[in-house]
């Protein structure tokens, strides 16, 4: 059973680093659970105090990845149509690879330019405001991608610290 909470709480981790891209899955929560599952084997001591602030640092996380694209959006005169254009072009970028993984940056740029446009008449506040919109989804983004990858390193630290446990038909 520990194998199985282990594999299925690897799978989870690399699901949240998918989901701190995809603006439908919440990568930070859904790596946390990657970190319970771990937890929850027989072979890794009940941390409550590291399930307890990683969970905080996940919540928080969370709560911005709302909060910093608006603020962004905001700042530069930007519009709701203009964050809306900002996922549907991560959208185009992650169902239409046409740039590859230059896609990822230039799509969400122009969805949140044609946002913009579609709002406003005046281009150069249109670009202005899609900048801000592009830049708060772009922070978001980073962050989401950093705790995630953070919490990767915990969950594979912890697991090669009770290998002997986890594995014990290798030793």
């Amino acid at each position: 059973m520990d194998i199985a909470l282990l594999l299925l709480g690897f799978f989870i981790m690399l699901i949240g680093i998918l989901g701190s891209f995809l603006p439908v899955l919440p990568g930070p929560p859904i790596s946390w659970i990657g970190l319970l599952l771990l937890v929850l084997t027989r072979a890794v001591p009940n941390d409550w105090w590291f399930l307890g602030i990683t969970f905080l640092v996940a919540a928080i996380v969370f709560a911005l990845d709302y909060i910093i694209p608006a603020i962004g959006t905001k700042k530069f005169g930007g519009s709701k149509a203009g964050m809306a254009g900002t996922v549907a072009g991560l959208l185009v970028a992650i169902l239409f690879p046409i740039l590859g993984i230059l896609g990822i940056i230039i799509w969400p740029f122009v969805g949140a330019l044609i946002g913009e446009l579609i709002n406003k008449a005046d281009n150069k506040t249109a670009l202005k405001a899609a900048f801000g919109s592009f830049i708060g989804f772009l922070t978001g983004t980073f962050l989401k991608f950093v705790v995630t990858i953070v919490y990767l390193g915990l969950f594979i630290a912890k697991a090669w610290e009770f290998k002997e446990d986890l594995f014990p038909f290798f030793y």
